[in-house]
């Protein structure tokens, strides 16, 4: 997918991701995809269809991912967020995760269900997409008349040098297979990976007869894949030679004849696939800015078309809803889960779609590590809420927490504070 120039290019891009993105949220609102509930099923009763439809989602995307880069049709390794970078944040990738699983336990959903919810008439989720866009964007981008972001005043100095600095790229396969065999195991790590997460998926005979989990599973993960392809195969002709659109933009002064149409920033030119913190907090900027049209990128494109495409399917099933918040500590639990989103999100270099997917697809380490500290934060909270609920007054936070980590097998029974229920 070559063009001529530089704007038809882009344009091209743009409008390819509004379209995919409407297919996501249509699709995530029809089959109630939810990465939340996923993870409330499973830890409240003991149903793992929506765990099994989101590992399906990774299996369909790693595949894919897997086979197309060895041929040569994607390029995740140069992908924006870096998933595969050799700097392994590994505790922001903890901490965000694990930050991020709790506020979406308290805000009733990840970034992207808090996008589908918009689409279907919840005015809360309004609310939870507010703070998440403040908090994002100064996580990334200085206060004004500052040069100091959140980031920087609040995790900076102490976390930075606790990365670990690799000699090849985090991905499984880079990290199996060294410089000369990084392809192929690549290749087979995805392979043997994927198709064993299929096989697990597969074995439930009550997943099987989940027509919408299923689905749902298949179609997301096809979705992650078709962003994949689309932004790792626009390219621009200048000067008889074909440029990516990132390489175009690197060049620009050398091959454009002035800055009209230039984006305001390279790096969201690079391949990528759909993650929602980061580009919720775009939304803000893009606002701020007068709606600057060099500011739109993938990120904020997909916002807008998954809210859309969440939106239309509401309307032809006929479940659009105004919801708002039921009492003061409904709208406090979202708050404070909408300001864990958003710091956890940044931190982690994603949420349960962005890392969850997205970036398990790749087979970094950090995506992995950032998936297992989501489930554990956000299962562990629900253990919590659970307790504290039966229990009321006679359950403060530390016998519930207590309580918690035993039945999750991280502490020895006899610690036990709270009788099971």
């Amino acid at each position: 997918m070559v063009f001529e120039s530089f704007a038809e290019s882009l344009s091209f891009f743009l409008w390819s991701t509004f379209i995919i993105s409407v297919l996501l949220g249509a699709i995530v609102n029809k089959t109630n995809f939810c990465t939340m509930g996923a993870v409330s099923d499973m830890v409240n009763m003991s149903d793992y269809g929506r765990f099994r439809a989101w590992l399906l989602a990774i299996a369909v995307a790693m595949l894919g991912v897997s086979v197309l880069e060895y041929v040569g049709m994607v390029n995740v390794t140069d992908a924006f967020p870096p998933y595969r970078q050799t700097s392994l944040i590994y505790i922001e990738n903890i901490i965000g995760g694990f930050l991020f699983g709790i506020g979406m336990t308290y805000a009733s959903g990840c970034g992207n269900k808090t996008l589908i919810r918009i689409g279907g008439g919840n005015i809360k989720s309004i609310l939870v997409f507010a703070i998440i866009a403040l908090i994002a964007f100064y996580m990334t981008n200085p206060f004004p008349n500052s040069d100091k972001t959140l980031y920087s005043v609040l995790f900076y100095e102490w976390i930075s040098p606790m990365a670990v600095q690799l000699e090849t790229n985090q991905d499984i396969g880079a990290m199996i297979g060294g410089e000369d065999n990084t392809q192929m195991m690549r290749l087979i790590a995805g392979l043997v990976v994927g198709l064993g997460i299929m096989v697990y998926v597969f074995r439930s005979a009550d997943f099987r007869s989940s027509k919408d989990n299923v689905i749902g599973g298949i179609a997301i993960g096809l979705i992650i894949l078709a962003a994949w392809y689309v932004s790792s195969n626009i390219g621009v002709t200048a000067e008889d030679e074909n440029y990516t659109l990132g390489e175009y933009y690197a060049e620009w002064d050398m091959l454009a004849e002035d800055d009209e149409g230039k984006p305001a920033t390279g790096r969201a030119l690079s391949p990528q696939s759909f993650t929602f913190i980061n580009p919720i907090g775009q939304t803000y900027g893009y606002v701020k800015d007068g709606f600057d049209a060099s500011l739109l990128t993938f990120g904020l494109i997909s916002v807008f078309g998954v809210i859309l495409g969440s939106f239309l399917w509401s309307l032809v099933s006929k479940s659009f809803r105004v919801e708002w918040f039921v009492d003061l500590k409904d709208f406090l639990n979202h708050f404070f889960g909408a300001v864990l989103m958003g710091f956890g999100g940044v931190l982690a270099l994603g949420c349960t779609i962005g890392q969850g997917i997205t970036g398990v697809s790749t087979l970094a380490l950090g995506s992995i590590i950032t998936f297992i500290s989501i489930v554990f934060g956000s299962a562990l909270t629900m253990k919590i809420q659970y307790y504290k609920m039966c229990y009321e007054d006679e359950a403060t936070f530390m016998k519930a927490l207590i309580t918690s980590l035993v039945d999750m097998k991280l502490l020895p029974s006899s610690m036990r504070k709270l009788d099971a229920i």
